[in-house]
């Protein structure tokens, strides 16, 4: 596996608690990179000699200013290209956007930022316009990453239909516990491809403050506080692996009928039938299907 991709979760933790997240961020969330554990990944990511971009992500990073600034800055030193994803809550005025962005200006080469319905009442925010005058002020290059809400309204309509510029939902995480219900449902059977996620040759993963690295949300192909970035790399053989062996050979419908796992008759989609079946297998492959906080099963007290 070749990645040139790594993203650092910084945290679970999150101000909002949106119906879409993969992976249940929320205030109560619970998990956090320190900067030790920050600087060892990058260090790993640095010795395979293929990765070009980090991005920091959560939860929200910008949560912890600081932390996140210095992570940057070790990051851009380190020679990799760096992004941000965030929902802007910080950018309250442009001053203050200003503020917290102007550590970042040279070093940040992508900062995406959340805006849609279900961060705010409106598509566009005070705080993601604020975010982009300050982006664009200090020749950081901004854009906008906006989930379609998919809501019915009418039983008769037709669904599904998505406004340019924006991206469906993947019911995973949250979102298949919130959202699958507001969309007309395929059966099962049906679902015999991974349509979103390229499980062979990912080319990127995510790693949380756990140390779990996620192919996809929920799916870990080991820790990197207990094996290094580049053996995980190395030991990865995409078919024989018994999450992704089966996703490959003929989607969730297959992964169901390997290990026989309990299910409805339709789902919302790919992603809402494939997380539902590892929920189910989550006890047969701990060490898979984890953590908790990707599952919705972390306490968040």
């Amino acid at each position: 596996m070749r990645l040139t991709g790594v993203h650092l979760l910084l945290t679970y933790e999150c101000n909002f608690e949106c119906d879409h997240c993969f992976v249940w961020g929320s205030p109560r969330q619970q998990g956090t990179m320190s900067p030790e554990q920050i600087g060892e990944i990058l260090e790993q990511s640095k010795q395979l000699g293929t990765v070009e971009w980090v991005y920091f992500e959560g939860g929200e990073p910008f949560l912890d200013h600081s932390k996140l600034v210095e992570a940057v800055q070790r990051a851009n030193r380190m020679g990799f290209r760096v992004g941000i994803v965030s929902n802007a809550f910080w950018a309250t005025t442009v001053e203050e956007a200003m503020i917290h962005l102007e550590p970042l200006a040279g070093r940040v080469e992508d900062l995406s930022v959340s805006s849609d319905l279900y961060h705010a009442d409106e598509r566009s925010t005070p705080e993601t316009r604020n975010a982009r005058e300050a982006a664009q002020q200090l020749e950081i290059p901004v854009d906008f990453i906006s989930i379609e809400r998919p809501e019915v309204t009418d039983p008769t309509a037709v669904i599904g239909q998505i406004p340019a510029g924006e991206s469906g939902v993947m019911h995973r995480g949250r979102a298949a516990a919130k959202l699958s219900g507001c969309i007309a449902k395929t059966p099962w059977d049906r679902f015999t491809t991974c349509p979103f996620e390229d499980l062979r040759e990912p080319g990127r993963v995510h790693v949380d403050p756990l140390g779990n690295v996620h192919i996809c949300q929920g799916i870990s192909l080991g820790n990197v506080f207990h094996t290094p970035l580049e053996q995980i790399c190395a030991d990865y053989i995409p078919e024989d692996h018994p999450i992704t062996g089966p996703l490959l050979e003929g989607g969730p419908a297959a992964l169901v009928r390997r290990f026989e796992a309990p299910h409805s008759d339709s789902y919302a989609d790919a992603c809402h039938l494939c997380y539902e079946a590892r929920r189910a297998l989550r006890d047969r492959f701990p060490e898979i299907l984890t953590p908790d906080q990707v599952y919705g099963e972390a306490d968040t007290r």
